[in-house]
């Protein structure tokens, strides 16, 4: 696996991939990876392709009083999970190639952020949608991966694609879920050993809330009880809803394709979630 800190370098080695015939996978991660990562750079493995993942903790996604200074940064580490899940190349780029002195250019959707933990993070998806251009723009894929459960963000970045036309196929790829369901993220490491016993009740109430409102039941009713459910086992809740899995937003048609998302926090950490409301 190449490591490459410097934009010159970067091209150089895109463009070797590309003389040689081969598509460009990007899978974009803020670090301290895990399995849900690696399973992004396992989907984005085809023959013919080479994939890039990117590290680079975010400023501009995080608000004045969230966790970006004691946000996990293990850069030996997660290189030698990438090199052992068969990535090709590692972009590290510095803050300064990111967002050089005098940066003025801010990206912002409407619609797909308005709600939710756009909402609930001020400024975020902007902050989002502004360094995945940059790195879209840097990297010249012509597929990227990104995770389900940050679900919102997966809306936002294909109508990013959308709307400024680039040329790249977004995949999504399923939660990936510890042994008793509850979805891996970077922040888990956050939760104590009383916290993380806990916090499988979110999955939990997902599964219960998705199956009442796939068999009819109202989901006023349904989405009261989880919320009730959350806070019974110490979840402070930010939201619980249920939307349309294209436009996000809510009180969706039931013949259309629904999703379940919530945002709660469990101490200290904020944890998101969400699962598919079958049609069946």
């Amino acid at each position: 696996m190449q490591t490459v800190r410097d934009l010159n370098d970067l091209r150089a080695a895109i463009a070797s991939f590309r003389a040689d015939g081969a598509r460009v996978a990007l899978v974009p991660t803020m670090g301290a990876l895990h399995a849900g990562h690696i399973a992004l750079v396992e989907a984005a493995k085809r023959p013919g392709t080479k994939v890039v993942a990117s590290i680079f903790v975010n400023p501009k996604q995080f608000g004045p009083t969230e966790d970006l200074a004691r946000y996990p940064r293990r850069e030996a580490a997660d290189s030698r999970m990438l090199v052992e899940a068969g990535c090709d190349l590692l972009w590290l780029p510095p803050v300064e190639t990111m967002y050089p002195e005098g940066f003025a250019t801010n990206i912002s959707i409407s619609g797909v952020t308005e709600g939710l933990d756009g909402a609930a993070r001020p400024g975020h998806f902007d902050g989002v949608a502004t360094v995945v251009a940059k790195l879209f723009n840097q990297v010249g894929p012509d597929t990227a991966y990104f995770g389900e459960k940050d679900f919102q963000q997966l809306q936002v970045i294909r109508r990013l694609v959308t709307d400024l036309n680039f040329p790249i196929d977004i995949v999504g790829v399923p939660t990936q879920r510890d042994d008793d369901g509850l979805a891996l993220s970077s922040r888990n490491i956050y939760l104590d050993e009383d916290e993380r016993a806990k916090a499988v009740a979110l999955p939990r109430a997902l599964g219960v809330a998705a199956r009442a409102i796939a068999r009819g039941n109202l989901p006023a009713d349904v989405l009261a009880e989880a919320q009730t459910s959350l806070i019974s086992a110490g979840f402070t809740v930010d939201y619980v809803t249920v939307v349309d899995a294209e436009t996000l937003t809510e009180e969706p048609a039931a013949d259309r394709p629904r999703r379940l998302l919530a945002a709660a926090r469990m101490g200290q950490t904020r944890l998101i979630d969400n699962i598919a409301i079958s049609l069946d």
